[in-house]
């Protein structure tokens, strides 16, 4: 079995005739065209399935690949939490600031202590550790 890695917008071929272009990926799904003579079936597995149809020994059961975590260490949470001072220290009636600091909160929810930092922050004074 042959296992590609494709970026948007990148394809492969099969045969002279078969072209699979991966479109976008969003989340954990993407969007493959797939261009085929008319005589060639295509069909989703789940279609394939549950019209009798039998699920080739290929196919794995579960996903194969986990998606990968990124390791935290003492060097990101430093970076996290100047991230957070810098945010404080900008103009908060500015809505691109107000996202921002949704989505960093969004991302890696502030703990206790960091949220009483960053109070000291905007107050005037800098945590030791930035």
């Amino acid at each position: 079995m042959l296992c590609l890695a494709l970026a948007p917008g990148e394809y492969m071929t099969i045969g002279d005739d078969i072209v699979v272009q991966l479109d976008r990926v969003e989340g954990e799904r993407c969007k493959v065209v797939i261009h085929a003579p008319r005589e060639v079936p295509i069909l989703r597995g789940t279609v394939l399935e549950r019209t009798g149809g039998k699920r080739p020994d290929c196919v794995f059961e579960n996903a194969r690949w986990r998606r990968r975590e990124i390791p935290w260490n003492r060097s990101k949470a430093q970076a996290l939490s100047a991230m957070r001072a810098l945010l404080a220290q900008m103009d908060g009636s500015d809505e691109g600031v107000k996202a921002l600091r949704r989505q960093l909160d969004h991302m890696f929810p502030p703990e206790r202590r960091e949220a009483e930092q960053t109070h000291q922050i905007s107050a005037g004074s800098l945590p030791d550790e930035i």
